[in-house]
């Protein structure tokens, strides 16, 4: 089949496992012929969002990536936002998808491809949405202006032509119809995935990994990851809480990218404790193998794909108490949303490592149940 993945409301960070990344490239693996459209915004320095020349290449997951630049007669700020690119429906007369997959459900060109499914409708044609209270719509111009009559009333006239918005969180679903007004029959809970750790690479990765970094088989080893910084992540709070443990089999690992803000604490509650290790930025795959040789996934800080990802490498997990986490945390971990809360964790933890064990097993079936991104990737082909 003919795929078009449509990334004109969001960044596209070649490389990443953002679910962008890995839909595509299980869509290529599954011997489509994909296509990726998307804008000029990505990951300039793996921490921060910028802006790359329009360029036409083959991506790193496989699939022809084109980008567009912004357009209309406004400043570059405004642009960004209103998200206007020419020439998109040109591309789909030619590309003549047979399934069409826009990520980000904020953007002009929503109507373009609601104008191209009309003319064509034979075409399959799903909007992802990640938009929820947290990220968007915070201030008054925001709520009321940007996404209170621009993004709804595209929205609006673009609905009868989408087969469904499919919401990556509970939390996502719940402002689909507060704010755009999008009536339940059109919304699917399709949460951010990953790929199942199964063995023998699981097992065959977590010795290898383990090994690598001098973690005996006894050990409990305990990661967080990120772009850290004071807003965010809680990574302090985490170091502070794992501190309050004494058992030297417990390690604690941290990769990923320190702000300057924090980065003198970090490193001063790490130096103080030999079990603790920064690790320093990872490549997805790099973090993927990370995840298969942790225990415990820790992220009580704002929400990231990579609690998923953990999931599927079969963490038991620590996360924020939140009701997005609600599908994901069954048995399987602990939810906190405070330095005590982290601390009763780790020293429940501490002192009763063979529940770990149980966790892992539980955090898997609930990847496999709903987080099986070869699975997700094929309900995209079907139209309702």
């Amino acid at each position: 089949m003919k795929i078009v993945h449509l990334c004109v409301s969001c960044f596209y960070i070649d490389g990443y496992r953002y679910q962008e990344n890995e839909l595509i490239r299980e869509h290529v693996r599954q011997g489509h012929d994909v296509t990726v459209i998307a804008s000029t915004e990505t990951f300039v320095d793996n921490m921060n969002l910028g802006y790359v020349e329009p360029a036409s290449y083959m991506g790193q997951e496989g699939a022809k990536v084109i980008r567009l630049p912004y357009s209309g007669p406004f400043p570059p700020r405004v642009q960004q936002k209103l998200r206007i690119h020419k020439g998109i429906y040109r591309l789909l007369e030619e590309l003549k998808p047979d399934v069409i997959m826009f990520h980000g459900l904020c953007g002009w060109e929503l109507l373009t491809v609601a104008r191209y499914k009309k003319r064509n409708p034979r075409t399959v044609f799903y909007v992802d949405s990640h938009e929820d209270a947290h990220n968007s719509a915070r201030s008054f111009f925001s709520k009321h202006v940007l996404h209170g009559l621009y993004y709804r009333l595209i929205i609006k006239r673009s609905l009868p032509q989408i087969e469904k918005v499919l919401c990556i969180s509970l939390e996502t679903m719940d402002f689909c119809r507060k704010q755009y007004g999008i009536p339940e029959e059109k919304l699917e809970f399709f949460p951010l995935g990953g790929q199942l750790a199964r063995d023998p690479h699981y097992s065959d990765t977590r010795t290898r990994v383990r090994q690598q970094y001098g973690v005996a088989d006894d050990e409990v080893l305990f990661v967080q990851s990120g772009k850290f910084d004071w807003k965010r992540k809680m990574l302090i709070e985490s170091l502070q809480a794992f501190s309050r443990t004494t058992d030297p089999k417990l390690r604690f690992f941290v990769a990923g990218i320190l702000s300057e803000s924090l980065k003198d604490e970090v490193e001063r509650l790490i130096a103080a404790d030999p079990r603790t290790r920064f690790l320093g930025w990872k490549t997805a795959e790099g973090l993927y193998d990370l995840l298969c040789a942790a225990d415990v996934y820790v992220q009580p800080g704002t929400q990231s794909a990579t609690m998923q990802i953990s999931l599927c490498a079969r963490c038991a997990v620590l996360l924020d108490d939140v009701p997005s986490h609600v599908p994901f945390v069954d048995g399987n971990g602990w939810k906190v949303n405070d330095l005590k809360g982290l601390e009763v964790a780790f020293l429940s933890f501490e002192k009763d490592k063979d529940q770990i064990g149980i966790m892992s097993g539980k955090s898997f079936a609930i990847a496999e149940e709903l987080l099986d991104y070869e699975r997700m990737a094929r309900r995209l082909l079907q139209p309702h």
